[in-house]
């Protein structure tokens, strides 16, 4: 279609040149007189015009019928009334219709100019689309599969289905979804989850079709081929956030039929009022083509559906992938977010939050001692604690002599000391009670605590909790500047809620909701004249999804396809939903834009067209008026466009 376009544009732009020699006004314009060139110069001019009208107005007559049929008259129907009245007006002249001067000039320059305003605008939306066309462009054609004797085979794409093995080299493209069953690796996934660092994936680990391998093979089976890998999901996603509909586009489309039925009122109108005021036809003629070629509302039916497109794959290049337009639309009025708390807030594992040490001592020495003990465990604590060291670096041996204390914790010797990793329970048991105040501020946030013993003393608390993510703080933050409410929700106890709510500097939060509980919270958010975004993961959240204003699933990994959310964040980073914000609103912002823009100039060209500046020594011809249009046409092109500079 864009080819097309171009074709019919450079062609009646040859055309056209010659139109315009021919023409005695414009010849007299540039002062060579109004004398024929030769004696059928008019003949000629109907010629070439006849090519420009029905070659290269062809998309324009045949796009008016389905909206007259219709009964709703747009863009194509007065583009196709403009050209249609220039040219047999001047085809009745040229055949001797008395008292009247034909205007091929006209008809030529206005079709010449539509063709390009309508290439340059199909270009738009082609760029606006371009990130599916890189999306798709992510996967390689073939793929290396295992056989059955160990050897490798090339294969296409298409042939491999789950169960399959696939070798991975270095430097190349995963065909499909699947999980590492021998190797380790960095992964590039920029281009599918927005992360600009390489992720690290190991063995029993997912990697996605169409991330980048870095420098180490890798053996995966095949989890999902087709539309059920994760690439094939977004895509979909994204052309079905492209063609839905929005509150504001739906807006646009009774504006321009609207201005349609303007158009034609003004247009007959002023034809009417110039016969009547004794004016010739043709200077009558002239000023209806050149009201409905000004009116046309083609920058209005563009002003929408642009920055749709371009606001569609600028959240799917950074991780938020919009499935419903309307409900992103009203992301620009929430006022507050609920945050469901485990793998949101939280990075849904225990970790160690806090360390007392009790007798002098260092963390280090402590988490050196507690992690030798616990590393042959697989308890959630001791992972914790484990887990608490590596990140900081600490080397610890393995234990000697390791005993359980049923109930209680383990015993073992570290570097020549008896060493200890017990509840706070037990120590008060055996009478020897830890009695920091510390402590009970611990187990009153709803903390797990253990103590750490060296020799028959008490020398640390180590405090596990379910890890609050940095991320977390800082959209906290973000929504706090933007005037937004953060607000959690968890199924946790009253202590670990108000604990998590104070560290963040929440607003407000609800403990002990069950899951069936949650959409009712939601209601009731609702009922305070609250604009609500619902955050949690898709599946114990989805009825508040659904019951929220926006709903907001955490999508990790290959896990897309969440039903019950308006928008998911690929990343499960949540400073995401500030983003989903902040590009609603500067989406909105740049439609607001287009539409005053594409509708706003009618209130003064219109009336220019029709005449209004009659003896001021200037009056705006088809020809010029086209020039408005189309100049209109392309500002609102480039203005969605600069929503690509969005930066949040």
């Amino acid at each position: 279609m864009v080819a097309d376009f171009r074709r019919r544009f450079w062609v009646c732009l040859v055309l056209t040149i010659p139109v315009l020699v021919l023409s005695p006004m414009v010849r007299d314009f540039l002062g060579q007189g109004m004398a024929p060139l030769f004696a059928a110069e008019e003949w000629v001019a109907l010629a070439l015009s006849s090519i420009i009208y029905f070659w290269g107005g062809w998309p324009f007559l045949t796009g008016a019928l389905p909206e007259v049929r219709s009964g709703r008259p747009g863009m194509m129907t007065l583009v196709a009334l403009a050209i249609s009245t220039a040219y047999f007006y001047s085809a009745a002249v040229t055949l001797g219709l008395p008292g009247g001067e034909p205007f091929y000039w006209e008809l030529a320059t206005l079709v010449t100019i539509m063709l390009l305003g309508h290439w340059l605008e199909m270009r738009s939306v082609l760029g606006a689309s371009r990130a599916l066309e890189e999306l798709v462009r992510l996967l390689p054609d073939t793929a290396l599969r295992v056989k059955a004797d160990d050897g490798t085979e090339e294969v296409p794409v298409a042939a491999l289905v789950a169960g399959d093995r696939v070798v991975i080299r270095p430097g190349a493209k995963v065909p499909v979804d699947g999980t590492i069953t021998e190797g380790t690796s960095s992964f590039n996934e920029a281009m599918l989850t927005g992360e600009s660092k390489p992720v690290n994936r190991t063995t029993g680990e997912t990697v996605i079709g169409g991330a980048v391998n870095g420098e180490g093979a890798v053996t995966i089976e095949v989890k999902a081929t087709g539309e059920a890998t994760y690439l094939s999901q977004v895509i979909a996603m994204v052309k079905a956030a492209q063609n839905s509909r929005s509150r504001t586009q739906d807006l646009a489309t009774r504006a321009a039929t609207v201005l349609t039925w303007v158009a034609i009122t003004v247009g007959v109108g002023s034809f009417a009022w110039w016969i009547s005021a004794g004016e010739s036809v043709t200077f009558a003629l002239e000023r209806m083509v050149t009201v409905m070629v000004i009116a046309c509302p083609h920058a209005l039916g563009l002003a929408v559906p642009l920055v749709v497109a371009v606001s569609t794959s600028l959240a799917a290049k950074n991780g938020l992938l919009i499935r419903d337009r309307a409900a992103f639309e009203r992301a620009r009025d929430l006022n507050a977010v609920v945050f469901d708390k485990t793998g949101t807030l939280t990075e849904g594992r225990f970790g160690v939050s806090d360390i007392v040490m009790l007798e002098g001592g260092d963390e280090d020495t402590a988490l050196h001692m507690a992690a030798s003990v616990e590393s042959q465990s697989q308890h959630p604590i001791a992972q914790g604690i484990v887990a608490a060291a590596t990140g900081k670096g600490i080397a610890f041996p393995a234990p000697e002599g390791l005993q359980s204390i049923t109930g209680a914790g383990v015993t073992a010797r570290v570097d020549g000391q008896e060493v200890a990793i017990v509840s706070p329970g037990h120590l008060r048991r055996q009478n020897t009670p830890v009695s920091d105040p510390r402590l009970a501020a611990l187990e009153e946030a709803g903390k797990t605590v253990v103590v750490l013993v060296l020799g028959s003393k008490p020398y640390a608390l180590f405090a596990l909790a379910d890890i609050v993510r940095a991320e977390s703080r800082d959209v906290v933050a973000r929504l706090k500047a933007r005037g937004v409410q953060s607000i959690m929700m968890t199924g946790d106890a009253e202590g670990v809620a108000k604990s998590v709510a104070k560290e963040l500097g929440l607003d407000e939060y609800f403990a002990q909701v069950l899951p069936d509980q949650k959409a009712a919270k939601v209601r009731e958010l609702r009922a305070r004249g609250l604009k609500v975004a619902m955050v949690g993961d898709g599946v114990n959240d989805a009825p508040a999804l659904v019951e929220a204003d926006l709903g907001i699933a955490i999508g990790a990994g290959t896990d897309v396809a969440v039903e019950s959310a308006d928008v998911v964040l690929v990343r499960s980073d949540p400073r995401d939903v500030e983003a989903i914000l902040g590009l609603s609103r500067a989406t909105y912002s740049k439609m607001v834009q287009n539409l005053i823009w594409a509708t706003g100039y009618n209130a003064f060209a219109i009336p220019m067209a029709a005449g209004i500046t009659f003896g001021t020594g200037f009056m705006m011809t088809p020809a010029i008026g086209a020039v408005f249009m189309s100049a209109s046409t392309i500002i609102v092109a480039i203005n969605a466009q600069l929503l690509r500079r969005y930066k949040g």
